[in-house]
């Protein structure tokens, strides 16, 4: 093949450069020789009259060398020649969701550039050359859902700039590579599930400080005992280790604590919690139980009674003695009890006692005096239980017991509590938000309110399903939305493996979704509510693109529940923007420009002078994340030296005139047909953004203008 290329270079001298193509060309035409089948017309450009490629569809050129071949999900069928090695400059390739077949050619890995290498989805098939370690600047390595076999390569610690690993689905035997914790310790996200991978898990695994997310070790053949260095790795990393081989005690401590049994299923050897699987005595690292993630420690566990343990040999006299003293001094306990809540309980009235009691089981207080009388013991007993779970509709199947023992994982902390996703044992996925520790004075109020948000139903808002009040905790459970923010899917990093551009007509739904919801909220809610925080951070999107509203009234719960949010409707002050946490898999990558660290530039200018929010408030941000998705930027814009928020910049644009290609985000350029239906939603989002309030468009008329559009477009 190389020496090919070689005679094209002197056919091409002889003849002259200007009407030949260059070698890169046509080392990127072997590759469309490769390909059997092109469904979509994919390389229809891929033509050798071409001076260069840079033009051709998926390739990527930079000072007219190219440095990337991406076409993902194109249903190409072939194989991947050898001759992609031979491009100088490669840096990355992105293959993804195609039909390749055949193994790895050991040339593509002499590109030593290389820094992403994205084959997922495909039927690639054999072992990992050895030469993988030439990859030293290699970031990403996905190889995930082919036939790869063999081992590992040891030369994989090599890569040591290697950031995400992803192997899972595959054929991968053998145990995991001498040094591959102490070398690649700069991984973000390691995936290895779903392999034949044996041997026992690196103890050098917890020097991996960079993790992220979920990391995934589960179905493989990994035996032995769980190392104790894995709770070294970050607090908010879950570990998942189900279907192996695994024995002995579960370590307890930092990543390893506070996990539901889920995490370790499928591991008959494992003993001791979260497991109801007791150690035995003789069992190495055997431990106590710990706490759950949501509760604090003094909560009464499961099967408290239960010591575990050997059986003894009976009570001995001393120790009836003890028990016998015991239960005298706690008869006179309870006589001195039994006083003082006649005294002081009956005394003090009603009021005094709702405030100091939780709630019922039923959701239903009782107003009289809770003395202890022989026809009212049962309700008491419920009056007196302050770890209940609220349900606010009747599809809530689950109860405070199974929440507590499900896997859990942080995704995120801020001012206004810890977000953790929670995986029940039939499935069932939530996301949990934990606020603060007081405010046991004011349930009334925080019942009130969160009964009223629980009551908001609508496709494009998130639905709050339950929550849970204690003096010292407070929960709301609300609908998990898997596919992560709007703030994400915008400024994902493109060297990122899950990075993939909006198209304008996905953008479009989302703009709609959320006008919808938005609609819903100002004019059909009981009390024509305002969100008076809307940010691309808190529009989650689900496994259809569709947008979901979320984070409504959360200012409001979190000062009532005692905490010190730093996110309030009605009052957010500029200088102090605070990030919030991501609520999917997804957004478990950092988001270096999320709207969340930007929030103050979503708020309407009034908002620094006037306390009570108005819907005026919500059309505003609205505005501004229309504008954010139309130009790609974030809320702050760098011009030179100078920085400006995104209305200020979009204004100057007008004035100066410039052509909508200066405005638009690069990853439109494909949609650049529809620059009519762009340049529309540019003057709504600029009505929105009006400095005078009354001169905005109402949601519903937003609403209008955009089903206008999309009436048009068809």
């Amino acid at each position: 093949m190389h020496a090919l290329f070689l005679l094209v270079l002197v056919i091409c001298n002889f003849y002259g450069p200007v009407d030949c193509l260059n070698g890169e060309g046509y080392a990127l035409l072997s590759f469309k020789e490769s390909i059997h089948q092109d469904p979509e017309g994919s390389l229809s450009n891929w033509n050798s009259s071409d001076e260069n490629p840079c033009s051709w569809n998926g390739v990527t050129c930079k000072e007219q060398r190219v440095v990337s071949v991406s076409i993902p999900k194109k249903k190409l069928y072939g194989f991947l020649p050898s001759a992609l090695g031979s491009l100088p400059v490669l840096r990355h390739v992105n293959l993804r969701n195609n039909r390749f077949f055949g193994s790895l050619p050991v040339e593509l890995l002499s590109a030593q550039g290389l820094q992403s290498l994205v084959l997922y989805g495909n039927s690639f098939s054999g072992s990992l050359p050895k030469e993988l370690g030439n990859l030293k600047y290699l970031q990403t390595l996905d190889l995930s859902e082919n036939f790869f076999n063999g081992s590992l390569p040891t030369s994989v610690v090599q890569c040591k700039r290697l950031r995400t690993l992803d192997l899972s689905r595959n054929n991968f035997t053998g145990p995991l590579p001498d040094g591959f914790g102490s070398g690649l310790v700069f991984l973000e996200k390691l995936d290895l599930s779903f392999n034949s991978f044996n041997g026992s898990i690196p103890g050098d695994m917890g020097n991996l400080s960079n993790l992220q997310g979920t990391v995934d070790l589960s179905h493989n053949l990994f035996s032995g005992s769980i190392p104790p260095s894995l709770g070294n790795l970050p607090e908010k990393v879950y570990i998942d280790l189900t279907y192996n081989n695994l024995s002995g005690s579960i370590p307890q401590n930092g990543a390893l604590m506070n996990r539901g049994p889920t995490a370790f299923l499928g591991n008959p050897g494992l003993c001791g919690p979260p497991l109801k699987n007791p150690c035995s005595s003789d069992t190495p690292g055997a431990s106590s139980p710990s706490s759950y993630p949501f509760l604090p420690n003094n909560y009464p566990p499961e099967n408290a009674d239960d010591k575990g343990g050997k059986k003894g040999r009976g009570l001995n006299k001393s120790a009836v003695i003890a028990i016998i003293v015991s239960d005298v001094i706690g008869i006179c306990l309870v006589g001195l009890l039994f006083s003082y809540c006649y005294s002081r309980v009956c005394a003090y009235g009603k009021d005094k006692d709702e405030s100091r009691y939780g709630f019922e089981k039923g959701r239903k207080r009782r107003k009289e005096c809770l003395c202890f009388r022989k026809d009212e013991s049962e309700t008491l007993s419920e009056n007196l239980e302050q770890y209940d779970l609220v349900p606010l509709d009747t599809q809530v199947a689950f109860d405070l017991d199974e929440l507590l023992k499900a896997s859990a994982f942080v995704l995120g902390k801020s001012g206004i509590g810890i977000v953790y996703k929670v995986v029940l044992e039939d499935g069932l996925t939530l996301a949990v938000r934990r606020l603060g520790e007081g405010g046991s004075q004011r349930l009334k109020e925080f019942q009130t309110e969160v009964e009223a948000i629980g009551k908001l139903r609508h496709p494009n808002i998130v639905t709050l399903r339950a929550y849970y009040w204690s003096v010292d905790e407070k929960l709301l459970i609300y609908d998990y939305v898997p596919y992560g923010s709007l703030a994400t899917a915008l400024h994902e990093k493109a060297g990122m493996v899950s990075f993939s551009p909006l198209q304008w007509s996905v953008r479009l739904k989302i703009m709609k979704g959320v006008a919808k919801g938005l609609i819903y909220l100002h004019e059909f809610s009981p009390k024509k509510y305002v969100h008076g925080d809307l940010k691309p951070s808190n529009i989650l999107l689900d496994q259809n693109m569709e947008p979901r509203i979320s984070d409504f009234g959360l200012g409001r719960l979190a000062n009532i529940a005692g905490g010190s949010p730093t996110l309030q409707s009605s009052r957010i002050p500029m200088e102090k923007p605070q990030e919030r946490p991501q609520q999917s898999a997804s957004s478990e990558v950092s988001a270096v420009h999320s709207s969340a660290n930007l929030g103050s530039f979503y708020q309407a200018p009034e908002a620094l002078k006037v306390v009570k929010p108005s819907q005026k408030w919500d059309v505003y941000s609205y505005g501004v994340i229309l504008l954010e998705m139309i130009t790609g930027r974030t809320p702050l814009v760098h011009v030179g030296s100078l920085e400006m928020d995104l209305v200020q910049w979009i204004q100057l644009c007008i004035e100066e005139k410039k052509p909508l290609s200066d405005v638009l985000d690069p990853y439109l350029a494909p949609d650049a047909d529809k620059e009519e239906e762009i340049i529309a939603v540019l003057n709504i989002a600029v009505s929105c953004v009006h400095s005078n309030p009354e001169r905005r468009l109402t949601m519903r008329h937003v609403c209008d203008a955009l089903d206008r559009l999309v009436v048009s477009s068809d």
